[in-house]
């Protein structure tokens, strides 16, 4: 998908195309945003564009023989990706030392050298380390695009080398329409899909997997069950130990920003979350704001030990949130 399939891109393509024509692009660019928000199809193709050599409205031609290197299985000698050897490993060192050769050769193509760096905040400490001075010292004509949704995570010392972009999620009455025409679904499910991926439109394409879906039933039924006592704790959470836990825990958040929606505004049209509507209507009769924004502290700090690597029990972990979900009941 190109640039122009995303509308919600458009305002910040267009700022950087600015940048451009003004000769104020800065040397480095930490892109951050949500995950699902085409941040990965902006920046290639915003290094498209810098590669092309025949320029026009804002974009790259496609044609010229910089763009069809771009397009080609081989890539543009010109751009380097540099990303974790595996999933879920870090950016290593000697990676980073291996993309200062690219920085310090000559560009073959007579333009512009490219590096994307994706998930910035996958960079081990030593790694952070070794680029700051590129980010210092990049060289001629070298732009580096830095790509995070964890902001949080990525060293103090590169963000203030970078000129930060962001990416938001986009409003409904852009991501709905845009949802509901590529999986060819009404708007009510759009929206519900919408709600399921924290309002990420590329996420909510996946909730039409069959398998992501049934993963959120499980979620939804088990909190349903523990409320209504037709199973314990200790059920559902050995359910939970096998399945996604970082997904769960996401979607519980999302729930519970609903709850505490319905629970300030009194307005249930608030509710996001279709799928768990009912449940969350009863819970807001019970649940006290203090109780609930102490749990809310608490499924945050959890997600954020998941995101961090910080290896916690898992059996541990969804016992403890399980048991405060108890305790929202309890008023």
């Amino acid at each position: 998908m190109g640039i122009q399939q995303y509308p919600w891109l458009v305002e910040r393509w267009d700022y950087l195309a600015r940048l451009y024509d003004q000769a104020r692009l800065p040397h480095a660019l930490l892109i951050n945003g949500p995950q699902g928000v085409g941040k990965t199809v902006f920046a290639r193709a915003f290094a498209d564009y810098l590669l092309c050599h025949q320029r026009a409205d804002n974009h790259a031609c496609g044609q010229c023989k910089s763009c069809l290197l771009s397009q080609s299985e081989a890539g543009h000698p010109d751009f380097y990706l540099l990303e974790p050897d595996e999933p879920g490993k870090p950016i290593k060192v000697d990676q980073v030392r291996q993309l200062t050769g690219f920085v310090n050769s000559t560009a073959q193509q007579g333009g512009y050298r490219l590096v994307m760096i994706a998930p910035a905040h996958d960079m081990n400490i030593a790694a952070a380390n070794a680029l700051l001075k590129t980010l210092e010292e990049p060289g001629r004509d070298t732009i580096l695009l830095l790509l995070t949704h964890r902001l949080g995570q990525v060293m103090p010392t590169i963000k203030s080398r970078c000129q930060r972009l962001d990416i938001a999620a986009p409003a409904q009455d852009v991501a709905v329409p845009w949802v509901a025409s590529q999986l060819q679904i009404d708007d009510a499910r759009a929206r519900l899909y919408l709600a399921t991926a924290n309002g990420s439109p590329l996420v909510a394409l996946d909730c039409a997997d069959d398998a992501l879906r049934e993963l959120r039933e499980q979620l939804v039924i088990g909190l349903a069950d523990i409320l209504k006592r037709r199973r314990t704790l200790v059920e559902v959470s050995t359910q939970w130990q096998k399945l996604d836990i970082e997904q769960l825990i996401s979607w519980l958040h999302g729930l519970l920003g609903d709850l505490a929606r319905l629970l300030v505004s009194g307005d249930d049209s608030q509710l996001r979350h279709d799928d768990a509507a009912n449940m969350l209507r009863a819970l807001s009769k019970r649940v006290s704001t203090d109780r609930l924004f102490s749990y809310i502290d608490q499924v945050a700090e959890a997600r954020r030990a998941l995101l961090l690597r910080q290896n916690p029990n898992k059996q541990l972990l969804v016992e403890s949130l399980l048991l405060g979900w108890i305790g929202l009941a309890q008023g």
